[in-house]
């Protein structure tokens, strides 16, 4: 599972799905749009419904093994991502669920619900990231924001190189 708030996905978020699925990490990778954040309450985001078509767009220029679920939508709110595992286990009993995350929560961990849990049950896959501490066994993969595409966005800027052809085209089609 890797989950995110997709607003909009980048080519950091395409590099990581290839990369768990090229290196046999992992069968398939599930990217799960949040529905609510749990740590930005109030954040905004662009409806769920369009970010679940942006990682779809995504999904369908990585790799036929990228799933996109919206179990989140589902989930009571904010959805912790434990709760989302869980529920991700409970609803697809025949697959083992790891959670894909970067490097760049390491130094959040203590803010998440139940991380000891998470560890236990789910063992996930640590992403480098640059500007972050090294992860042994993992490139450090580029640091994009969808911030940053967001803002480029608004300036009229390129987003060539940022996110996938499919991505720039739906967002090219309508801004977040």
């Amino acid at each position: 599972m890797f989950g995110g708030s997709f607003n909009p996905p980048h080519i950091g978020h395409a590099l990581v799905a290839a990369w768990a699925l090229w290196t046999d990490l992992v069968d398939e990778v599930w990217l799960v749009p949040v529905f609510e954040h749990a740590f930005e309450k109030g954040r905004h985001l662009a409806p769920f419904d369009r970010r679940v078509s942006w990682c779809e767009q995504l999904s369908a220029d990585v790799d036929a093994r990228v799933r996109v679920s919206t179990v989140e939508s589902d989930l009571p709110t904010p959805s912790y991502t434990l709760h989302t595992l869980q529920a991700l286990s409970t609803q697809h009993p025949d697959h083992m669920f790891r959670l894909i995350v970067g490097a760049d929560v390491l130094e959040k961990i203590d803010e998440w619900h139940r991380w000891d849990d998470i560890r236990t049950e789910y063992s996930p896959i640590i992403v480098g990231r640059s500007g972050y501490p090294p992860v042994e066994g993992a490139p450090a993969f580029p640091q994009v924001s969808s911030t940053e595409l967001r803002a480029r966005l608004a300036q009229g800027l390129s987003l060539e190189g940022f996110v996938t052809s499919s991505v720039a085209k739906a967002l090219r089609e309508r801004s977040p």
